[in-house]
């Protein structure tokens, strides 16, 4: 059994059985998607988080194990590793305990501390810190014999000065008394912040924060990520209000044993100047970091759980679209794309240059919806966009037809257009109409679209680029990964930057898949896909399960692993049918008895997969796709007023609340105490990226371009505390509304997900005096 398998089973509350088994899976090669889905009699049926978890966990405790073994061999080389210690460092569960217990072992620079050990002082600390002597005795005459002019310790006072350090530094480095301290200051500190001195009287976005006082183990991710990043613009000063008194009064009666001894006042000032030197700013940036690093933490889980519910968007589907990316001085960017997303017909209309460059930009629009006739068309949501949606919509009525027109995020359009990616694709095409072609195809399939563009550009974030890029990067590429697999890709039409996603594929495959396809033809079978050089057996298995191919082979477009195969031959074999009339026939399928094909190598839980996907074949688990709609007479937010009931969508959702687009450029804030009449803590308790809302405007700030909602308010009429506007430096929105394609409300049923422009920080943790 692995080493780490008991122990994580018993954290996780899971089975040893299971972790065992999928670290197993895991050093074999297997891929977490690939796990879940096809390897659930190892597993016991764990899912894509419980999966992850473990091999996160495990791979801590490794690195914690290399820290232990680098510390053991540090201390070991000193001559002072003693077996008490060694059993400590062995016991130790967290990086904390080890580094606690590495502190006094750890090189550093010449303390005060070790001055006074050089000039021969320490013997004179010992003294103190047993609390020697008794009650009246001669201290002058403990202390004379360390008195050395020649060692610059010329009287007592200098003497007891320098044991007094090395008594300081003995009480910072305890790990026992660090623990204690740390405990109180996490327990009682306080996070108080105001602004500085240069910025007071002015108005700036963190006035919600100009003086600011809250429990340190309360304070929210997004408050803390708001304040460091007041303080990395100059505009906030950030202070750790510890508990000094305490820490120090109960430091004190831990060390100082002998109230009696005439060295225990001096030793009582040592631990006072431990705290105020030494222990106390040490623990103030330690617990400044762990502030960042949970912040961090859950600002990420946040970003994942909206990336994954903007990814799982319910496209429209293979549908022709005219697409059109809004510009007033530069023209409206339109491109036409055919059902399969392939551009076909661009234009540039200059709706706002005066009449006649109206009239003949209609007719360019009309020219193109005639000859092309799309299903849809897709405007981004940016500066006028809804200019360009009365544009399209009087040129549809001139022309007498009915195509829904649908407002698009165009969030990270640009990034993408002069990207490589888009260069590849559209190496003669301008910049701006490319912009307009990644627009069209969110609407046709936003999770094959999205992913050729970094997820942090794409606007679903809370403070995405002052979180630690690392783990951003580590989480978001997970929840990609897990959102392509889940939907699985057309090998035959994919992209190279959604194939490298697939499970076990990668950027270097994924190439040689869409080359060989490009030089041999489209793959006719699953098996094909193995001719591919460098594509061999183990991915073969590990991404064969997820690539559709839409061949003579009617498995290859489903779900169903090729391993299991020659199972559904035999369903199909004792039905006295062929493979083609199973595959999809409900009727047929439910007349299969499950108990005949049970055995060693398939599971009750892989058979009942094997079924569904049986009877509904290439299901696609992202919903329906239904256009949305807007109140056409709300053009701008000087249109909204306040009492309004107003239809919205989703499209970001924070740790203070979710924001709303409802057609007016400008997305509104539904603080999570207004998101419904039953108390919420977290926000993604009651919505999602994509569902739509009903609210009710509560305020509109046109000075500061802020839309207060609620959907609490629709039932108890005003709310009486309506958030007047989203919170300072609140999560990064563009300045116009911001939506992904949409689903039903409610939208497909995603995979499970684990329970959450700015400039990067410059020093955020610059050290503050208490």
């Amino acid at each position: 059994m692995h080493v780490y398998a008991i122990e994580l089973s018993k954290e996780l509350g899971l089975k040893a059985e299971q972790v065992d088994r999928t670290l197993a899976l895991s050093a074999e090669g297997a891929t977490v998607p690939f796990i879940a889905r096809y390897r659930k009699e190892a597993t016991g049926g764990l899912d894509e988080v419980q999966i992850q978890t473990i091999l996160d966990r495990a791979a801590e405790r490794e690195e914690l194990d290399a820290r232990r073994e680098t510390i053991l061999r540090t201390i070991e080389g000193q001559g002072k590793l003693t077996p008490e210690l060694t059993q400590a460092l062995q016991r130790a569960k967290t990086r904390t305990e080890l580094e606690d217990l590495y502190l006094p072992y750890k090189p550093k620079r010449r303390t005060r501390a070790a001055i006074a050990r050089e000039r021969g002082l320490e013997p004179l600390a010992d003294l103190l810190w047993k609390q020697d002597g008794a009650r009246g005795e001669d201290v002058a005459a403990r202390v004379r014999p360390f008195i050395h002019a020649d060692k610059e310790v010329p009287d007592q006072e200098a003497a007891l000065a320098g044991a007094r350090d090395i008594c300081a530094e003995r009480v910072a480095e305890d790990a026992g008394l660090r623990r204690t301290a740390r405990e109180l200051c996490v327990n009682k500190g306080r996070l108080r912040s105001a602004v500085v001195s240069a910025k007071k009287g002015e108005a700036t976005k963190f006035d919600n924060y100009a003086d600011h006082e809250e429990d340190l183990s309360k304070a929210p991710s997004h408050r803390i990520l708001a304040l460091l990043r007041g303080e990395a613009e100059e505009v906030l000063r950030i202070q750790l209000a510890l508990p000094d008194d305490e820490v120090k009064g109960t430091l004190s009666s831990r060390v100082v044993t002998r109230p009696q001894s005439p060295f225990a006042p001096h030793l009582r000032a040592a631990v006072e100047d431990s705290w105020e030197r030494l222990m106390g700013p040490s623990l103030e940036s330690e617990l400044r970091n762990e502030l960042k690093e949970r912040a961090d933490r859950e600002a990420i889980t946040v970003f994942g759980q909206n990336l994954r519910h903007l990814l799982l968007s319910a496209p429209a589907g293979g549908r022709p679209v005219l697409a059109l990316d809004p510009g007033l001085r530069t023209g409206v960017k339109a491109t036409m794309l055919d059902a399969t997303g392939k551009l076909v017909d661009t234009a540039t209309l200059y709706t706002e240059r005066g009449a006649n460059e109206r009239a003949t930009a209609a007719r360019q629009c009309g020219a193109i919806i005639q000859k092309h006739k799309p299903e849809l068309i897709a405007v981004g949501n940016g500066t006028g966009s809804r200019e360009a949606e009365g544009f399209v919509r009087e040129v549809l009525k001139v022309l007498g037809v009915n195509v829904p027109v649908v407002s698009v995020s165009e969030q990270g359009a640009s990034i993408y257009s002069a990207s490589e990616v888009a260069r590849e694709e559209f190496p003669d095409l301008d910049v701006s109409l490319r912009g307009a072609v990644s627009i069209g195809r969110r609407l046709q399939d936003p999770l094959a679209e999205l992913v050729k563009i970094d997820p942090k550009s794409i606007g679903v974030g809370q403070y995405q680029h002052d979180v630690d890029q690392g783990q951003l990067k580590k989480k978001l590429g997970e929840v990609v990964d897990s959102c392509v697999n889940a939907v699985g890709v057309d090998v035959n039409t994919a992209s190279p930057q959604l194939l490298e996603h697939v499970s076990g594929i990668g950027p270097t495959l994924a190439k040689k898949i869409v080359s060989h396809r490009a030089a041999k033809g489209r793959f006719t079978t699953r098996r094909e896909i193995l001719k591919v050089s460098g594509l061999g057996p183990k991915t073969f298995e590990q991404a064969a399960g997820f690539l559709r191919v839409h061949g003579p082979e009617p498995l290859d477009a489903s779900a169903v692993h090729p391993e299991r195969y020659g199972v559904v031959e035999r369903m199909a074999k004792d039905l006295g049918v062929d493979v083609k009339q199973l595959v999809g026939n409900a009727a047929l399928v439910r007349k299969i008895d499950p108990k005949r094909y049970l055995g060693p190598d398939l599971g009750e839980m892989t058979l009942k997969d094997i079924l569904a996907e049986l009877e509904k074949p290439s299901r696609d688990p992202r919903g329906d796709f239904t256009a949305p709609s807007y109140r056409e007479d709300l053009q701008k937010l000087e249109d909204v007023k306040e009492g309004m009931v107003l239809q919205g969508v989703v499209t970001n959702v924070t740790a203070f609340g979710a924001f709303v687009d409802v057609g007016v450029h400008q997305d509104g804030l539904v603080h999570v105490s207004q998101l419904s009449n039953r108390f919420i803590k977290d926000p993604s308790e009651a919505v999602k990226v994509g569902d739509r809302l009903t609210v009710k405007v509560v305020n509109v700030d046109l000075a500061r371009k802020r839309l207060g909602l609620s959907v609490r308010a629709l039932t108890e009429g005003t709310p009486a505390a309506a958030p007047s506007s989203r919170p300072a430096a609140s999560a990064s929105r563009p300045a116009g509304p911001s939506h992904a394609p949409m689903s039903k409300q409610g939208g497909g049923k995603a995979p499970a997900a684990s329970k959450p422009s700015a400039e990067p920080f410059n020093n955020p943790f610059s050290k503050l005096k208490r």
